[in-house]
């Protein structure tokens, strides 16, 4: 099965969140949780590079390590390919001028994007290529949301979807797990658990 056009548009009038690379637009606040651009497709089937967490701050703990065990624990019958396929396939790829983290996605968080330009969609295809994966997951960054009485804090992960051959965004979201004290290591796999619950929305639970 392919992906259809109705997975590279987003549908409806889409919150603005994005940035098209190369492509205007005006500057809007921050996406909230629960800014979620469509429901996510069902990547059943396919093969998904996972690169590592672009942007983080006030998290205590291996984010990398709990995206990959939430999204491994939810997501069946999925080909993930995570961070250690890919710096071994850059290893073994030395010429190829790509990269796995500074990557340009700050942009994600400022405007509404459909479908993302050069550099970002260059490094990705690079990417792609030496794992042979047909979307790829960003986590764009992790960041503290606000507290509540108590002082005790979420954690907000923002996370977009890229169809590798042509660029399009096939969804993008911003999730929040449960707050807790800070350092509590229950907050980051909450959060964590919480983008996987959903990504992987058909898989129930």
């Amino acid at each position: 099965m392919q992906f259809t056009d109705a997975w590279t548009r987003p549908a409806g009038a889409l919150l603005a969140v994005l940035l098209v690379a190369g492509c205007g637009g005006g500057s809007t606040e921050a996406p909230a949780p629960g800014a979620n651009t469509t429901v996510p497709p069902d990547l059943r089937g396919r093969v998904v590079m996972v690169l590592p967490v672009q942007a983080e701050a006030g998290v205590l703990g291996d984010v990398d390590a709990e995206v990959r065990f939430a999204l491994e624990a939810r997501g069946e019958g999925i080909d993930w390919v995570f961070r250690d396929r890919l710096d071994s396939a850059l290893e073994r790829a030395p010429a190829l001028q790509t990269r796995t983290t500074g990557l340009p996605v700050s942009m994600f968080m400022s405007r509404e994007v459909q479908r993302v330009g050069d550099p970002l969609y260059g490094e990705i295809r690079r990417l792609a290529s030496l794992v042979d994966a047909e979307v790829a997951l960003i986590p764009v960054q992790v960041l503290p949301g606000a507290a509540d009485e108590a002082g005790h804090w979420p954690l907000q992960v923002a996370v977009a979807l890229l169809l590798v051959r042509s660029g399009h965004v096939l969804w993008f979201g911003v999730e929040e797990g449960s707050p807790g004290e800070p350092g509590s290591p229950g907050v980051l796999a909450s959060a964590m658990e919480s983008l996987a619950r959903r990504l992987l929305w058909y898989t129930g639970g």
